[in-house]
């Protein structure tokens, strides 16, 4: 199974056990309807978060190297947008039996509800996962980068062309430095 899917399936799930939650505790407490909805889209905030904070830390201890680090942006982004869908899906064919959950038509679910779960979930796990990676970096030894050889890249230098070949500077350097101080 796939790291994105694992992922998206685990907070469809999720998601439809808020919404399960949130249409019980509102038909329980009306009065209490925005603090209720709030509080668990944040415990559901909370477990993405700490989700991606494990993944950043796993990465970041996995690979030191920052430029050989696995692209989790796009892994979180997918599993978003299948948590988004699946969940939104779902409970509108709950809906169709438990009428006390709060769910609107189904191009609705399909369409706002899951971009809605997919931003949540994507821009959480992100800043869980920059976390991580920055707990584990912040004491890390400093890395040496494997960089090919700088010939390879001559042609695509930008400053190769004004550089001088025994790296000392230029004429013309010098000659802007002595304007600059008098």
């Amino acid at each position: 199974m796939s790291k994105w899917l694992l992922r998206g399936l685990v907070f469809a799930a999720l998601m439809v056990i808020v919404r399960l939650l949130q249409g019980a505790l509102i038909n329980a407490w009306e009065t209490r309807a925005g603090l209720i909805s709030i509080v668990l889209v944040t415990l559901f905030a909370v477990a993405v978060f700490i989700w991606g904070l494990a993944d950043g830390r796993a990465d970041a201890r996995a690979n030191p190297d920052p430029d050989r680090r696995g692209d989790l942006a796009m892994t979180w982004l997918l599993a978003g947008l299948f948590a988004g869908i699946v969940s939104g899906a779902v409970a509108w064919v709950i809906h169709l039996v438990y009428k006390a959950l709060y769910v609107e038509g189904l191009i609705n679910e399909l369409t706002t509800f899951a971009a809605f779960t997919a931003l949540l979930v994507f821009l959480v796990s992100l800043l869980g996962v920059t976390l991580g990676r920055w707990l584990v970096d912040r004491n890390a030894p400093p890395v040496t980068r494997h960089r090919s050889g700088d010939d390879e890249r001559a042609d695509t230098d930008v400053f190769a062309a004004v550089r001088h070949p025994d790296g000392e500077q230029t004429e013309e350097y010098e000659t802007t430095e002595a304007r600059r101080e008098s």
